[in-house]
């Protein structure tokens, strides 16, 4: 995709979210499930129109967040939130890790891997928009709340970015790792209902 002069926002429903190793159900209405390894920012301090120098300030910690979206219905039409959002699209965890453990967010290994296989392995550095201008951008459109995640984007990869596509299958397992955050883990099982 091209890269956005402004970042992209989109919402994920809170009825996406889930822990670690609970199952991502792939749904049956989308043939085109897909992962996304990313590192988010939990708000710790409520804020609007926060300037960049000052996002540190309002920031509790930093844990991992699997963006799975069906790709088809994602790119269906231009609001992305109903592909972000079936119910257990949002895999976070395994925890918070405060800002004093992470010297700097920017500078963190970050990998995907399913079954065993590498499929995206990258840094934080090279994060198109970094949580300074991420939050600044959010703040000055509406307020930050305690609690509030903000997740910064993901390294390439991706399977609708691959040749062949790959899509994510029931019975595999999802492997992230952020270095010095931990391993979210959650395994695919195809709907039942």
């Amino acid at each position: 995709m091209e890269i956005p002069r402004v970042p992209t926002v989109f919402l994920k429903l809170a009825s996406a979210v889930i822990g670690p190793d609970a199952n991502i159900v792939l749904p049956r209405n989308s043939a085109q499930p897909d992962y996304e390894a990313e590192l988010a920012a939990v708000i710790g301090r409520a804020g609007r129109n926060i300037a960049a120098q000052d996002w540190e300030r309002h920031v509790a910690g930093y844990t991992i967040l699997n963006d799975v979206s069906a790709r088809d219905v994602q790119l269906a039409t231009s609001q992305w939130t109903l592909g972000k959002s079936f119910d257990t699209f949002c895999p976070i965890g395994p925890a918070v890790v405060t800002t004093d453990e992470i010297h700097d967010p920017h500078v963190l290994d970050i990998r995907l891997s399913i079954g065993g296989e590498l499929l995206q392995h990258s840094n934080t550095r090279e994060l198109i928009f970094k949580l300074p201008d991420l939050i600044a951008y959010i703040s000055s459109i509406v307020p930050l709340d305690p609690g509030d995640i903000i997740s910064t984007g993901t390294p390439a990869g991706v399977g609708l970015g691959r040749t062949p596509q790959r899509w994510l299958r029931a019975g595999e397992q999802v492997e992230i790792t952020i270095e010095g955050v931990g391993t979210l883990r959650n395994s695919t099982a195809a709907a039942t209902a």
